[in-house]
């Protein structure tokens, strides 16, 4: 027998540990060479991890849901004899990790959603995914997922024979719920945080009512005592709101771990306030032409494939204003002591996902035309939100997009992400009475299409009136979005 030890190798991204997420086999499983054999999160992205070694697995040493650094031993394969590691061992299947990390072309990250479809995934529109960072469905080289073995205390990870992602099993731990003994909904016997809900609710009563608190418990008063109580007690109203009644037995606060996104987004966010001084400037804006403009690009058969949405027409205006103002596209370089103007744009939208806030970015995204721009953008926002973002579409930003609108939001201060000098926010479109001049030369209040823009930028790189020449040129071509032929 002779045991190789897999350690967690470094993901390529300059971090120095990462989170277990998804173990792909169990103690006792076959393994072969490059066998995908764990997802890991880093940051922002989901990173799966080949095993180098042929074998099979002798244990897993860490459990999904714990955070390790680089270098830690994760696995133990047992593979058969006193055979060294196939072609560089663990730092091959380094190599491999850092490639699928940087690797902005692999096919494997830049996964459409089809690669997620419900039908492929064996799950119907009806029924709801499991909302955890655990990767779900297929992989590329299989039609189905073979259900993961229990395992038990030898094999490092938590629970038995009950399929459960880390998070529900801590859900499941705090409402003193035994995850083992909770029926799963789902069709593929994953039990969901719903599922424990249910449990604890319907365990609720039984727990209530136990012989050792009804034995204790003093016998309740007679009816004519409490009627006669009730008669003899003055009529009082009291100067002061009564205290709350305290919360139901058995229910207590949900504590949730800060790691993964959250974690990061903190920190970044925490950085950047702190770190930048942040100016934050806001413009009303007559959105009217611009909603007939989209209406017009909504028709036409050359566009028929993308969604096409106010949001398109204000990325293009950002982009057409960085022309006019590129000290909006710069960044502060203070270790070196220097301005850097960048020669493209990456153009970063802002997601919101089930893992948090992702913010992928269209690479110099100024050589694409409208129609071009639209479908890199729906590519990118549907990898965020239901793929596996590559560590390459999430770094790199320039400048950030922000369509705080689609949730009825009209305006806000957004923050800067690190390493960018600006965000732009785009308010909720509402019709709103507007002054106008009519054909006579006269004001008139009539209702228009209004939005309000609101840029955050860097004051060390951007002066008050570059950042005022840049929200304006954004704002007249929503304006006018004819003003984009004259300007871009």
């Amino acid at each position: 027998m002779a045991i190789q030890e897999f350690t967690l190798p470094d993901p390529g991204e300059g971090l120095v540990e990462a989170e277990i997420v998804t173990w792909h086999v169990a103690a006792g499983d076959t393994v072969d060479v490059n066998q995908v054999v764990l997802e890991i999160e880093t940051a922002k992205s989901l990173v799966e991890l080949p095993i180098p070694w042929a074998g099979t697995v002798a244990s897993i040493l860490v459990p999904e849901g714990e955070t390790v650094e680089v270098g830690t031993p994760i696995v133990t394969i047992d593979v058969g004899g006193d055979t060294a590691p196939a072609d560089g061992g663990a730092a091959g299947a380094a190599d491999d990790v850092s490639g699928a990390a940087d690797g902005g072309e692999v096919a494997a990250e830049m996964q459409t959603a089809a690669d997620v479809a419900p039908a492929e995934t064996g799950e119907s529109d009806d029924e709801p995914q499991q909302k955890t960072l655990v990767g779900y469905g297929p992989t590329p080289s299989s039609s189905t997922r073979r259900a993961r073995r229990g395992r038990g205390a030898g094999g490092g990870a938590s629970g038995g024979g009950t399929l459960a992602a880390p998070a529900t099993r801590g859900f499941a731990k705090q409402q003193g719920v035994d995850i083992d003994t909770v029926e799963p909904s789902r069709d593929d016997g994953v039990v969901t945080r719903d599922d424990v809900k249910k449990a604890g609710g319907s365990n609720a009563p039984a727990a209530m009512s136990t012989p050792s608190v009804a034995s204790s418990a003093p016998s309740a008063p007679s009816a004519d005592t409490v009627a006669k109580a009730a008669a003899s007690a003055p009529s009082v109203r009291p100067d002061k709101p009564t205290a709350a009644a305290p919360a139901p037995a058995g229910l207590s606060d949900e504590r949730i771990p800060i790691k993964g996104v959250r974690k990061v987004t903190a920190q970044a966010m925490v950085s950047s306030a702190f770190t930048a001084p942040h100016v934050t400037e806001f413009l009303t804006v007559d959105m009217t032409r611009t909603m007939e403009f989209v209406r017009e690009l909504q028709g036409m058969r050359e566009l028929k494939d993308i969604k096409v949405t106010p949001l398109l027409v204000v990325a293009k205006a950002c982009l057409i204003a960085m022309q006019r103002e590129p000290m909006m596209n710069a960044l502060w370089d203070d270790a070196n002591g220097e301005i850097v103007m960048r020669s493209e744009v990456n153009l970063g939208i802002a997601a919101a996902t089930d893992r948090g806030l992702l913010v992928p970015n269209v690479k110099d995204a100024g050589r694409f035309g409208l129609g071009d721009l639209g479908r890199e953008i729906a590519k990118l926002v549907e990898i965020a939100r239901h793929g596996k973002p590559s560590p390459a579409i999430l770094n790199g930003g320039t400048f950030t997009i922000s369509n705080i609108g689609v949730f009825g939001v009209n305006s806000g201060t957004p923050i800067i992400k690190p390493g960018e000098s600006g965000i732009l926010a785009i308010g909720t479109v509402r019709p709103m009475p507007w002054v106008v001049e009519n054909e006579r030369g006269e004001q008139e209040m009539v209702i228009r299409q209004i939005a309000q823009l609101s840029l955050s930028f860097d004051h060390r790189i951007i002066d008050g009136d570059v950042g005022s020449r840049y929200l304006s040129t954004v704002g007249q071509i929503l304006e006018n979005p004819a003003k984009a032929l004259l300007w871009g």
